[in-house]
């Protein structure tokens, strides 16, 4: 059998998981992660490199026999890492960067959404010079909520949703002064709030064919009961029963199949992982965002469930085979805790040393934000470590986690206590 050797880039919980899944491959030669984590060192060779340095990173592939480069987070691939690798013969897993607007932008995805009939929230942009009449827009609707999105990258905090004019105005302002989130909302989406209950589905796509892989729900508010800010994700639970097979149908051919096609018309063939955040409403399922890679904690619960070999699906999307493919998923739940460091997603402190990681044998645990320093695991991040279990019933895997996350400890952990609770309150066997 012939086996591949294999760079994947990225350093966080989602690049672990992809690391341990990929380690389980018999296709697998050799593995490097950059710049990896603790975690990720367990399965391959962690190596120091600027992967946003592509003459760098082509240089390494090409010097350790790398055949297959997996991209796990937004920002290369949004900045073209792909069509620099793929012009250089490199094969990469991740869409090139016209299809990667797809995330990049949220105006091209709206607009995108628009043209293909592909069912949304509606929508109107407006420039950074603009925020005046945007305001004079939204006053003129006086319909709340409303929601604010950055037209670019933001790492997931570029979402605002504000019940009031006044909320609105503090948002605007707060996003003048600060000027990561000024330059990603140089353009703002502003947008109806969808009514519903929010499912992530993920699809792998070689261009021409795609298959749902799986779906699941993040919870993106740093509080209980989703209160707070925005973070990166505090956890995830799959699959979600907000979905039944007949939704998974009606989302294939109403929004998925649409996706894919018109993103052939637009010249910019979707290869990789499409994850479509949607909103199941009244009206049935919209999109509320497009992302052009895993989700992060989703990732987590989904590769755990996965049946098939990643990496020989990886390939099979690299080579337009993905028709030859089925999924095949198992029948277990999953939950996924994200401990975080204490003032996530805002100031925070590191280097709190993290003990019990040892006396877990019955979860995952992937490495988010860790370092090692002097032989011990410290905290290196906001996020910094995801517990994952599994159970015959979602309540079991929600239970099994929590028991796990009680056995870990650093100063300042933190972490959501509710995790999974919107599917059990949907059905009570779960």
């Amino acid at each position: 059998m012939d086996t591949y050797n294999v760079l994947l880039i990225g350093a966080g919980g989602r690049e672990h998981a992809i690391a341990w899944k990929l380690a389980q491959s018999e296709k697998l030669g050799q593995l490097f992660i950059a710049p990896g984590n603790p975690g990720t060192a367990l399965y391959g060779k962690n190596v120091k490199l600027d992967v946003n340095d592509f003459e760098a990173v082509a240089d390494f592939v090409n010097k350790s026999g790398v055949e297959l480069v997996v991209v796990g987070p937004e920002d290369p691939l949004v900045n073209g890492i792909t069509n620099f690798l793929r012009d250089r013969n490199i094969a990469v897993f991740g869409p090139e960067k016209n299809a990667a607007r797809l995330e990049g932008s949220k105006e091209f995805a709206k607009e995108f959404m628009l043209k293909y009939n592909i069912p949304t929230a509606d929508f109107a942009v407006f420039g950074s010079m603009d925020y005046d009449d945007a305001l004079k827009f939204i006053s003129l609707k006086d319909t709340y909520p409303i929601v604010l999105k950055a037209d670019g990258l933001a790492a997931g905090k570029g979402v605002f949703i504000c019940n009031s004019e006044e909320e609105v105005k503090e948002r605007l302002l707060s996003i003048k002064k600060d000027k990561t989130l000024s330059e990603a909302a140089s353009r703002l989406v502003v947008e109806e709030f969808m009514e519903g209950e929010e499912v992530s589905v993920f699809v792998i796509s070689d261009g021409h064919t795609s298959h749902i892989l799986h779906y699941a729900q993040d919870h993106k508010r740093i509080g209980d009961g989703d209160t707070g800010l925005n973070t990166g994700g505090m956890g995830a639970y799959s699959p979600a029963p907000v979905l039944n097979d007949e939704l998974l149908e009606q989302i294939q051919l109403e929004i998925i199949d649409p996706t894919i096609t018109g993103m052939q018309l637009e010249e910019s063939a979707y290869t990789g992982i499409l994850y479509v955040g949607l909103m199941i409403t009244e009206d049935g399922p919209k999109v509320v965002e497009y992302n052009c890679r895993f989700g992060d904690p989703e990732c987590q619960v989904i590769l755990p469930s996965l049946n098939n070999d990643l990496l020989d699906l990886m390939i099979a999307s690299t080579e337009q085979r993905l028709d030859e493919k089925s999924i095949q998923i198992d029948d277990k739940y999953r939950c996924c805790v994200v401990l975080a460091s204490e003032g996530y997603p805002q100031k925070y402190e590191k280097r709190k040393v993290i003990s019990g990681l040892n006396d877990i044998d019955d979860a995952l645990i992937f490495h988010a934000g860790t370092a090692q320093i002097d032989g011990k695991i410290v905290s290196n991040g906001g996020r910094v470590l995801n517990v994952v279990s599994s159970g015959k019933t979602l309540r079991g895997a929600i239970d099994n986690t929590y028991d796990a996350v009680k056995k870990i400890s650093f100063e300042n952990c933190y972490y959501r206590k509710d995790i999974g609770h919107k599917g059990l309150k949907r059905v009570s066997n779960l």
